[in-house]
């Protein structure tokens, strides 16, 4: 390649330059990694940090089709640092130069999200078809292996682009891929062994599949919780480690004191004394595991009682408080950490959105390009009212105090606000409206509620005395089939969810939780209704009677209960995911070990023989021998036999007497881990509970509304301007559709208020609002709780930085350019 075609002629860098300088074309003041090559990379003579930034170079260099692509570039890098915020993913794992950038792209679309979840949920799944499987499941050793061996191949994918758009260095500094990678390699041999094999040897490694799905983009909640719970795990392991040395400790104590007593099969060894002790933990043999030496001495009993007074009512409950504590303070310290993540990523996207014209922040074009990569489906309406939202300094650009703002209108959801409180304000037919506006008045009335609830109770009393009637005289409840109060009662919760329809609007109705879960408690009782006519699944009915739980919501406390489970919703959803995880490692672990043992009339001559007993048509059968693990499913019902732990050691003991003394360690770790885990998530429950409470007290209703609700004010002159530019927007992506789409706007039902009075010449509207609204989350009701910490992280992190920068970095230009830009400002308007 020739010089002349390397460098613009000097014809056209002036041209482009003409432009600028006429404000046709503005070009960015710094461009980032993705807009240099490898080869400038391999070239530098010191090696560029990911956030460091290139300036552009002069303008007459460039072509204009060159400044296009880099805005480009910056607009999609820029996009990546947002998305890396919300992902609480590090900044390590940015794309280092323009040829990774086909690599992150791949593996970061909705498409590549949904084929990674499925191989991982593949992977899980394969286990119902793996030796041991169900018959009406199992499928041949080439069949499961192969689509095993494609799964695998799938998920690799992720693993080898991200090698090559991070390098060989941060790819093994990150734990995660690492641990993925190995994960990755021992799968792939043995499925590859046992596809040439065609058997199946042990795989306890299948214990490990979950991690791919926990790596998956739509886990990245369960990845998060489960973090927490890992981080909550050393306090409670330097508790459980104390209390393993009392119960060492009673164990000796009860050996020497008991062991004499050949009647006495708890406390015949050391050994048996630990295990009868450690069952003593769990309640499940008490007091059984006292009676033979509380026969021979009563005194014996202070043993027992001081040993359980010391474990189980101090030690466990003391468990519980040190995990209760460390989930608090990590609860605080995590929200700090996102927060400041986000501002730095948002730090990286607001430099590479800054142009030589407005070197102090943001205009509305660039602001633009960025949404068009962060979320493509945005409108020109949405994208407008987004900046009018974050510029409140009303400057027409967005500076970077502002900027630190984006993730919270970025999910926000917008429409016109109408300044008719009621929908019906707005009908044509003044009877109609008038008797909308009569069950307005009706469901809104503070009687009707309690009305509601007066009914709903008498059903519930009504139900209750029915049942206690017929239970004496009938064997087969379902044979009553469907009486006449409860057609009475689910017609009269159908009006009643019609009239509130009727009166308040769709939108107002289901935006209330409680009325969207009486639309589905209603709704199914009248799918129950039809199944009663058809003669079949009329128990669907008795679903109205959840409707009882409505009268609770009467009382304050019940209230809060309610609204610490709405708040602890998605922590609690990724909670039971990690108990589902949890079981299926130890199932996966438990069908290697036992699942070749029957346990059918096994243990003979020991303690729990009768438990295990079975003789074809007796009924002093102990049916404990189909707690097996000849199978996932059955594993996972024996695992949850074992959580509640009532009786839990008989199962023990069973595998114990058919296999090995030793296969009490797999119970027993089983029961410290779900012991840890379910006090992590009491722990998180007591946080949850207790936040709720305190937001409560801190904030009214209407701080509630203002962080959830934000406005926007337009006057008709920016109104108009935006509706010709979303017209003109129509137009460009096609005639037909753009005609559609305006003969549908001029019916009646899609024209809002403030659009009809902008066609009357005489009834111009002086401003237009529109409303965005965003999901209450906990993290919104975070940034209220915290709002004076959140300021002192603010100044904090500021503090660190400008100690941190040189004086010629690229960060101190822009904070140098944003204070002459502010200064310029305070002249002009002088």
């Amino acid at each position: 390649m020739g010089e002349d075609d390397k460098m613009p002629s000097e014809q056209e860098g002036i041209q482009i330059q003409i432009m600028e300088e006429a404000g046709q074309i503005d070009v960015p003041l710094e461009v980032g990694n993705t807009a240099r090559t490898a080869s400038t990379v391999r070239e530098s003579a010191v090696q560029l940090q990911f956030t460091e930034l290139h300036s552009f170079p002069a303008i007459e260099c460039l072509p204009l089709d060159e400044v296009t692509k880099s805005w480009e570039l910056n607009y999609r890098e820029a996009a990546i640092f947002l998305e890396e915020g919300i992902n609480n993913d590090k900044l390590t794992s940015h794309p280092s130069c323009y040829e990774a950038l086909p690599a992150y792209l791949l593996v970061h679309n909705k498409w590549y999200y949904a084929l990674d979840f499925a191989a991982s949920l593949l992977l899980i799944l394969l286990t119902f078809t793996e030796k041991p499987a169900n018959p009406l499941f199992r499928l041949p050793v080439g069949v499961h292996s192969s689509m095993e061996l494609m799964a695998l191949v799938i998920v690799s994918v992720e693993l080898i682009m991200k090698f090559r758009w991070v390098g060989f260095k941060i790819f093994i500094h990150h734990p995660r891929s690492m641990v993925k990678a190995l994960t990755l390699l021992i799968m792939i041999a043995e499925s590859i062994v046992v596809l040439v094999r065609q058997s199946s040897h042990f795989r306890v490694t299948r214990a490990l599949r979950p991690i791919f799905l926990l790596d998956n983009h739509h886990f990245g909640g369960v990845r998060r919780y489960l973090r927490q719970v890992l981080q909550s795990v050393p306090p409670a392991i330097d508790m459980l480690g104390l209390l393993l040395f009392v119960i060492l400790f009673y164990s000796v104590l009860g050996f020497y004191i008991f062991g004499s007593n050949v009647n006495d099969p708890y406390f015949s060894t050391l050994q048996q004394a630990f295990i009868s002790l450690f069952i003593l933990l769990t309640t499940a043999n008490f007091p059984d595991v006292m009676m033979p030496s509380y026969a021979v001495t009563r005194w014996s009993s202070v043993f027992f009682i001081t040993y359980l007074s010391i474990v189980l009512y101090f030690l466990m409950n003391l468990l519980l408080a040190a995990v209760y504590a460390s989930f608090s303070s990590m609860e605080r310290k995590k929200f700090q950490q996102l927060l400041l993540h986000r501002r730095k990523a948002a730090q990286h996207a607001f430099r590479l959105l800054l142009s030589r014209s407005n070197r102090g922040g943001i205009t509305l074009q660039h602001f633009r390009g960025l949404l068009r990569n962060v979320d493509p489906s945005r409108t020109y309406r949405e994208m407008y009212l987004m900046f009018r939202l974050l510029n409140t300094s009303d400057s027409g650009i967005i500076n970077l105090n502002e900027f630190y703002h984006i993730y919270d209108v970025l999910d926000m959801k917008w429409r016109i606000r109408n300044e008719e409180p009621f929908w019906f304000s707005r009908l044509r037919s003044r009877t109609l409206a008038t008797m909308a506006q009569q069950v307005h008045r009706l469901v809104t009335w503070t009687f009707f509620d309690y009305f509601v609830c007066l009914v709903i109770f008498l059903g519930g009393i009504l139900i209750l005395t029915r049942t206690a009637a017929i239970s004496v005289h009938m064997s087969n409840p379902l044979e009553l089939g469907v009486t006449w109060e409860t057609y009475a009662f689910v017609s009269f919760y159908a009006l009643e969810a019609c009239l509130k329809m009727f009166g308040m609007g769709f939108h107002v109705y289901f935006s209330s939780g409680w009325n969207c879960f009486d639309f589905a408690v209603t709704g199914v009782s009248l799918i129950g209704l039809a199944a009663e006519i058809l003669g079949q699944w009329s128990f669907l009915v008795v679903a109205r009677h959840s409707r009882i739980l409505r009268v609770f919501k009467l009382r304050k406390r019940y209230r809060d209960v309610f609204g610490t489970i709405f708040i602890l919703g998605q922590r609690l959803l990724c909670a039971g995911i990690v108990f589902l995880i949890l079981y299926y490692a130890y199932s996966i672990v438990g069908m290697e070990l036992f699942a070749e043992y029957d346990l059918t009339n096994c243990c003979k001559n020991s303690t729990v023989e009768a438990n295990f007993r079975f003789e074809n048509g007796s009924s002093s059968n102990g049916y404990y021998y189909l707690n097996n693990f000849e199978n996932v499913i059955s594993s996972y019902v024996t695992l949850f036999e074992l959580t509640v732990i009532n009786n839990w050691y008989i199962i023990m003991e069973g595998y114990a007497v058919t296999t090995s003394q030793w296969s009490r360690i797999y119970f027993m770790c089983f029961y410290l881990t779900i012991m840890i885990l379910l006090s992590i998530v009491v722990a998180s429950v007591l946080d949850g509970f207790m936040f709720r409470i305190s937001y409560k007290e801190q904030m009214t209703k209407d701080d509630e509304k203002r962080l959830v609700e934000k406005t926007v004010t337009l006057n008709a002159e920016e109104y108009e301007r935006l509706l010709a530019v979303e017209s003109a927007e129509q137009l460009s992506k096609g005639k037909l559709w753009h005609n559609w789409f305006a003969r549908l706007r001029k019916q009646e039902p899609f024209r809002t208020l403030e659009e009809t009075t902008l066609d009357l010449p005489d009834n111009r509207p002086i401003s237009v609002t529109f409303t965005g609204f965003r999901r209450r989350t906990k993290d919104v009701l975070l940034s209220f709780m915290y709002k004076d910490e959140i300021s002192c992280w603010m100044k904090q992190a500021d503090h660190e930085e400008k100690q941190q920068q040189p004086k010629n970095s690229p960060s101190k230009r822009v904070e140098i350019r944003q204070r002459r830009h502010r200064g310029s400002g305070e002249t002009n308007s002088d």
